[in-house]
């Protein structure tokens, strides 16, 4: 593929759930496969409905290639069933997510992969190769990523496509566990998506959620045996969202030690940072987190011991983070993290067995708590930041930005044999 001047969104013949076969779409949706809690996430969320998505984004068995046969299989059997169909048009779909003042709008489509996109996070290798080998025996696209863009004036243009498409009747709406309602259009006209080509031709894209999927996409580009820039492989599912008419949130992702204990982390950090025990419980822990200056984080082995690092010794981080990199990066929390705390403090392995990765606060203390290891609680970095430092050709250490609100699983699905 060579590289073009900007985004290329194409339509697709989305699969979607036939509402008579399932007990509702709230029962057969799922957050996506790295924010589900597993095994207890997976567990409450196949009880939900015999048809949730969670059985073909994260299916179990012995070995990994019977999981992705099992998933291949299980949507073969849905769509025979008619448990899922697909729509009978090629379309982009406008997706909102609403709760209370939260308010998300944009474009679902299948990008294609040679436009402009920033990445600002590394991968973990292992995760791509098994999320590739779950798409390849499926041949489908479970759950779209979340990009964000710059766009013009929302007087025109595929923000313009959308604000007059949601005054129209959805395809459908539900409300997630979460309190968020999700509302689905189809955008088929042709002149709808001249408009969107037209102004997404000039845009450039940032991950904000997803980077293993895309990491994955490219790959099986690559993998396919005389693939074209007109092969359903040569796109992606993303979401795609103009940050500048609605901003994105973002949050932490916390860190889950599970081999290391507190008593021993602790003892370890001796010279390297300053370590002191916080009262109260976890919103306190948090609070006093988000209000100190400087490089800082939260050490917690359970849901009554909390201690707050900081100051570390400008020594240490002079030896241990590389000096190629711009001054931001080098002071980023998640920089510190990686390359003082855990490589060279704690001598952490780089392997998901040893380091798990936790969106919510609250969970990562408890999984620290149930394997006797510990939790780091991170703060969140403005997206600007994660910007500057993609546009610079920067990537941040993995896991270092959680953007939502995430786009729920389940809503609408990509096929990549017949979907074209």
């Amino acid at each position: 593929m060579t590289d073009t001047d900007g985004l290329r969104l194409l339509p697709f013949r989305g699969l979607r759930y036939a509402p008579d076969r399932i007990s509702s779409l709230t029962a057969v949706t799922s957050p996506p496969y790295d924010v589900v809690v597993r095994p207890e996430g997976v567990r409450h969320l196949e009880t939900a409905d015999p048809y949730n998505i969670v059985r073909l984004i994260l299916p179990h068995a012995a070995d990994p290639a019977a999981r992705h046969r099992q998933a291949a299989d299980t949507l073969r059997r849905w769509r025979a069933e008619g448990v899922l169909a697909q729509d009978p048009d090629p379309a982009l779909y406008v997706y909102e997510q609403r709760s209370g003042e939260v308010l998300q709008r944009g474009l679902i489509g299948a990008l294609c992969l040679d436009g402009p996109v920033l990445p600002h996070e590394d991968v973990i290798p292992e995760v791509v190769e098994d999320r590739a080998a779950l798409m390849r025996a499926a041949a489908a696209n479970f759950e779209p990523l979340l990009l964000s863009y710059r766009g013009g004036n929302p007087a025109n243009g595929a923000t313009a496509v959308i604000e007059r498409v949601v005054e129209g009747t959805p395809l459908l709406s539900t409300t997630t566990e979460d309190g968020f309602t999700h509302r689905l259009w189809a955008v088929t006209a042709p002149a709808d998506l001249a408009t969107i080509d037209a102004d997404l031709a000039r845009r450039q894209a940032l991950i904000a959620d997803g980077h293993h999927r895309w990491a994955t996409y490219q790959r099986l580009y690559e993998q396919q045996p005389d693939a074209t820039a007109a092969s359903p492989w040569a796109s992606g599912l993303v979401l795609l969202v103009d940050t500048a008419r609605y901003p994105l949130q973002v949050r932490a992702i916390h860190r889950v030690l599970p081999h290391l204990p507190p008593a021993k982390a602790l003892a370890e950090l001796a010279g390297a940072f300053r370590t002191r025990p916080l009262a109260g419980g976890l919103a306190d822990a948090l609070r006093t987190l988000e209000e100190t200056s400087g490089t800082a984080f939260v050490l917690s082995g359970g849901p009554d011991t909390f201690h707050l690092l900081d100051r570390p010794d400008p020594g240490l981080l002079d030896r241990t983070i590389r000096r190629d990199r711009p001054e931001a990066w080098r002071r980023l929390d998640a920089t510190v993290l990686h390359s003082v705390l855990l490589d060279e403090v704690w001598h952490i392995p780089d392997h998901p067995s040893d380091i798990g990765y936790l969106h919510h606060a609250d969970a990562a203390v408890e999984h620290a708590a149930r394997h006797g290891g510990s939790a780091v609680l991170m703060r969140a970095t403005s997206e600007e930041t994660v910007r500057q430092l993609a546009e610079c050709g920067v990537t941040m250490p993995r896991k270092s930005t959680s953007f939502g609100p995430k786009p729920a699983t389940g809503l609408v699905l990509r096929t990549l044999e017949d979907d074209n």
